[in-house]
């Protein structure tokens, strides 16, 4: 006699796991022409693909904006930088926000937030270890990570404290002081008991230096006569420079530069578009660096990247509490980068520059 129930209830066909999802289909815009000028849209063709899944140790991040420095301009240049040349036919390079949409790597878990080399693309795939993750503080914007707390801040602080090994009581001058990174130099030498004079371009820009910044000193290097103004506002001379630009505006400066003084050569703005000074105009002043026994060192921010946390760590109380400011600016989409490039070129920016993704 059989033990079966009289109507046994019938095993349940098993549910077939569900189809893995496909990867997402990615946008980029690949660098196909050098400009040689202002960046144009042709200088890039967009291109679309889908993306593969992630290998062990690898994670597929979604992108959120795109960091648009005035060094970007420098990387499409055909002659090597601090960087190599940016690879005509292979996506832009650029310094990201993102987020982990898939991982294989245990240290890179979904949902983490990340900055790293993403380029001009809404996805990336590849190592983990080519990614940062952002243990943010809640009250303060992912932006800012790219910014005060991100490369900008660690170049500021690095370069001045490092390079120039200021003094309290020293006369500061730094060029493109509206800018993201000559903001936080100016903030940071008057932290350090420094006078400081900014240079920068047009009555806005220096307006919001006196105001919000607290700089001594405001020269709109426009509409100013350079050197009449830094003899007002440095009588007793410069002793530490800060300079983003070079061209004539480092000439006014190094005719006034005291004994020792000590200049931090971020960049040179000015030769980045591809301009040159015509022969015979270089900066002729160089010859006061003997004279004063003074010294002008250049720096690259990656040298100090092992000290990026300890940095954050000590700029993260004065962004919380305001005493740090800074100024963004936002486009959307990847086809407003070359517009946002060209106002970087014209001075028209009033802060760091950000394209959502």
């Amino acid at each position: 006699m059989s033990n079966l129930p009289s109507n046994p209830t019938p095993t349940p066909a098993p549910t077939p796991d569900p189809a893995p999802e496909q990867p997402p289909e990615n946008t980029a815009w690949h660098l196909i022409a050098r400009p040689t000028g202002l960046v144009e849209r042709d200088h890039f063709e967009v291109r679309t693909s889908r993306m593969r899944a992630p290998k062990s140790g690898e994670v597929l991040v979604r992108n959120i904006f795109l960091m648009v420095p005035a060094s970007m301009r420098l990387w499409m240049n055909a002659d090597d930088s601090y960087l190599p040349a940016q690879p005509l036919g292979e996506v832009m390079r650029g310094i990201t926000v993102g987020v982990v949409d898939r991982s294989n790597a245990p240290d890179l878990p979904v949902g983490t937030f990340v900055t790293g080399m993403g380029g001009w693309q809404r996805f990336w795939v590849g190592p983990a270890h080519a990614w940062e993750p952002l243990r943010r503080h809640p009250d303060i914007p992912l932006s800012t990570y790219l910014g005060p707390l991100g490369l900008q801040g660690l170049t500021a602080y690095c370069g001045l404290t490092d390079v120039c090994q200021p003094v309290a009581g020293e006369t500061l001058v730094v060029t493109a002081a509206a800018g993201n990174v000559g903001s936080l130099v100016c903030q940071i030498g008057k932290r350090l008991g420094l006078r400081v004079v900014g240079i920068a371009g047009g009555p806005e820009k220096c307006e919001w230096l006196l105001e919000s910044c607290g700089v001594d000193g405001a020269i709109d290097y426009r509409n100013d006569d350079v050197g009449t103004r830094l003899d007002q506002l440095c009588p007793d001379g410069i002793d530490v420079v800060f300079e983003n630009v070079g061209g004539p505006v480092l000439d006014r400066i190094l005719e006034r530069i005291n004994r020792n003084a000590r200049i931090a050569l971020c960049g040179l703005v000015s030769t980045y578009y591809g301009a040159r000074p015509p022969a015979g105009q270089s900066p002729v002043n160089l010859m006061n660096l003997v004279n004063q026994r003074a010294t002008m060192r250049g720096f690259i921010v990656r040298d100090y990247l092992p000290r990026m946390a300890e940095v954050r760590d000590l700029l993260t109380p004065w962004v919380l509490d305001g005493s740090l400011v800074h100024r963004e600016e936002f486009s959307a989409g990847l086809e407003s980068a070359p517009t946002a490039m060209n106002r970087l070129a014209r001075g028209e920016n009033l802060g760091l520059q950000f394209v959502y993704i």
